[in-house]
């Protein structure tokens, strides 16, 4: 027999009902918008004409300033390549883990399965995920990739769907792409093998640099490849092997290819340029067109391809649903170990802006970049000064989605989502890390201390200009770091110094 419910239980009941369907509604219309991160390579602060460049304009990327958020105090974690996408991945300084260095070419896979990231915790919030373009994180297990198998672990076992990349960095072989856990094209015939000494007797940038199409200055003359040789040594997988000159237009390619697929979801893409790291081969259609070497000509290629991806978005109706974040993996470099024109050609362009220092070095030029958020109708255009950092994206997307984040996950991530959209009373960081090769630097707001790990004194982007290991400046007096206040301000240096061994040795979110 059914149970007959009073006259006062029931307008109680309407009212539970009533708030449940509101709180459903209110899950519902929680923001879930599309999220692209276009991350640069060496891309400097000065390296835009939005951030004030003459010598070069940059359009694609002037207009995602123009009807977004430039930050002025913009960060990456650190002033090379795997270290800032290991921390952007992982919400971790990548000082925490050991072998987060510049990864060599037979390097596998520094982030282990397991590992919360950006990337698995959107997945878990219902989004597809995708990294199209660098990697330089290490494919597969054990003493080297397999790279006639399967190159797991990767990407799709720390939360991508799924990935199409360049597995090491341009001038580090092998010259193949990715796509998930397979090279792509390569004929079991032709099997690739990838070494640290030449197998063959092949031709080299030594025994044949009168052949190159570009020469190399250090470093970087192992195995010829599209007539350009390369740090390491590989053969085989011919079939498997692209031109330089292609890769924007492939990156672009499979954006648009993820993109396409999963316009009717909420999807989370990495677009992971290689542009402007060396060898700077863009191709022809840019090749001489900027006045200021193959440099100059691949900041327009990486232009181009932020045009390209905002097009689709906007061409597929996205666009007001849809957070685009633009930076850079570190600060510029001009001869990084071929002679490509950046030095000679340079002009009165200045690629670090106003900044000290670039890739390698603790100093602002190393990892003050380019940081710019658009997001259509929900982000009103402007300009921020708030300190926000590529490691923060980890927690500040998972607030974004409402996504709650596994324990000690991203334990040096901060939740800067409020200065990300430029919200009125917003916070950024007030303290910041700056990972350089030989040295670390601390910005605590206006003050700035590098510490040297031993007295090296050089760098391809930096002189030491210290008496010692430790120095200190006034950004807002000396934004350069040109006067090394140790000796007036002693007391202030060993406060910074005594926060930056605690961070050092613990987490700073939790």
């Amino acid at each position: 027999m059914a149970r007959r419910i009073s006259s006062f239980a029931l307008p109680l009941l309407l009212l539970i009902a009533a708030l449940s369907c509101q709180s459903t509604a209110v899950a519902k219309d929680s923001p879930r918008p599309n999220i692209i991160v276009i991350m640069a390579d060496d891309l400097g602060y000065g390296d835009l004409s939005c951030y004030g460049a003459t010598e070069i304009e940059t359009p694609h990327i002037d207009s995602l300033a123009k009807d977004g958020v430039l930050f002025r105090d913009g960060y990456c974690s650190a002033s090379t390549c795997t270290p800032t996408r290991f921390s952007f991945l992982t919400g971790m300084y990548a000082f925490r883990q050991p072998g987060t260095g510049i990864a060599p070419p037979n390097a596998t896979s520094l982030i282990q399965p397991g590992t919360p990231t950006i990337a698995s915790v959107l997945n878990d919030a219902g989004y597809k995920t995708a990294v199209v373009g660098k990697w330089h994180l290490g494919l597969g297990e054990g003493q080297q990739p397999d790279w006639n198998g399967d190159l797991k672990p990767g990407p799709l076992e720390i939360g991508f769907d799924e990935c199409f990349l360049l597995p090491t960095t341009n001038d580090r072989v092998p010259q193949v792409y990715v796509k998930n856990h397979r090279v792509v094209n390569l004929d079991p015939a032709d099997p690739l093998w990838v070494g640290r000494k030449n197998p063959d007797g092949q031709p080299t940038g030594l025994t044949h640099r009168d052949t190159l199409k570009m020469d190399w200055s250090h470093g970087h003359h192992d195995t010829i490849h599209n007539g350009i040789s390369r740090i390491g040594f590989y053969s085989g997988g011919h079939a498997a092997r692209w031109r330089d000159e292609d890769l924007a237009d492939m990156w672009v390619n499979e954006a648009n290819r993820f993109m396409e697929a999963n316009k009717d979801q909420p999807f989370f893409l990495f677009f992971s340029s290689h542009d402007i790291h060396v060898p700077r081969m863009p191709h022809e259609r840019f090749q001489k067109k900027s006045g200021l070497g193959y440099r100059g000509d691949a900041i327009l290629e990486l232009d181009w391809q932020v045009g390209q991806v905002r097009e689709t978005v906007n061409r597929l109706g996205l666009a007001e649903n849809t957070l685009i974040i633009f930076c850079s993996d570190n600060g510029p470099v001009l001869d990084d170990g071929y002679k490509d024109g950046a030095v000679e050609q340079l002009g009165e362009h200045e690629p670090a802006g106003p900044y000290r220092g670039g890739k390698y070095s603790g100093y602002e030029g190393g990892t003050r970049t380019p940081f710019i958020t658009c997001w259509p109708g929900t982000v009103s255009p402007g300009e921020s000064s708030h300190i926000v950092n590529t490691i923060d994206l980890a927690t500040s997307m998972a607030a974004l989605v409402n996504q709650p984040l596994p324990e000690k996950a991203f334990p040096d991530s901060l939740n800067v989502l409020p200065a990300l959209l430029d919200k009125p009373d917003a916070e950024g960081r007030t303290e910041n890390v700056e990972q350089g090769t030989n040295s670390l630097g601390f910005r605590h707001g206006d003050w700035k201390l590098v510490v040297y790990k031993n007295a090296k004194a050089a760098g391809k982007t930096f002189e030491k200009k210290g008496k010692g290991l430790v120095e200190l400046y006034n950004l807002k007096n000396d934004p350069g770091e040109t006067k090394d206040l140790i000796d007036e301000q002693p007391k202030k240096a060993e406060e910074l110094k005594a926060r930056l061994d605690e961070i050092q040795k613990n987490p700073t979110r939790f």
